[in-house]
């Protein structure tokens, strides 16, 4: 699967659903920062206004970037990647895990040269984990895409690899949270 493709129809889905007035769909504009704090009456009154673009943007922010864009390049890796956004440490089902985490990527490569796991990132820090923590996020620690990619999600050996890997993990998130 495709991420960013997959980002797109999921985007033009919300769309179409704040288009026809369905109150959850409206309900998720709430991420964007004109609407943090807006009612649902208010929501609800600015959904003509609603355009695909917006739409894009809070697929992004729900993914913990702060951009379409920034989520864009992260996904694509078109582009050195400096903030890889909330989609590789997403909510609760990762908590109960002990990770090691750096600021550095130094540091965490030394660490996952030495002790093994693999390297993913979450915003602008770098964490170690394990192959159960592989699991929680619903992809497969024994996929050949990791060793392709090297066991660092952050400089792959592989971008495709890598990019295979965002197809499976996007494909595993919930419809109503991407």
């Amino acid at each position: 699967m495709d991420a960013i493709r997959e980002l797109k129809t999921r985007a033009e889905i919300l769309h179409r659903r704040i288009q026809n007035n369905d109150h959850r769909a409206i309900g998720r504009l709430r991420v964007l920062p004109d609407f943090r704090r807006a009612s649902y009456e208010q929501l609800s009154a600015a959904t003509s206004d609603i355009q695909r673009r917006d739409c894009l943007t809070v697929i992004a922010a729900e993914l913990g970037f702060s951009s379409w864009p920034e989520a864009k390049i992260a996904i694509s890796g078109d582009s050195p990647v400096a903030d890889f956004g909330t989609l590789l440490y997403p909510d609760h089902r990762c908590d109960g895990h002990l990770n090691r985490w750096y600021k550095s990527y130094d540091e965490a490569a030394a660490d996952r040269a030495s002790s093994g796991g693999s390297l993913l990132a979450y915003k602008r820090q770098f964490v170690v984990v394990d192959q159960y923590f592989i699991e929680s996020l619903g992809l497969d620690p024994g996929d050949p895409d990791w060793q392709a990619l090297g066991f660092d999600w952050v400089r792959p050996q592989s971008l495709a690899a890598r990019s295979r890997l965002y197809g499976k993990l996007v494909a595993c998130l919930p419809r109503e949270a991407a």
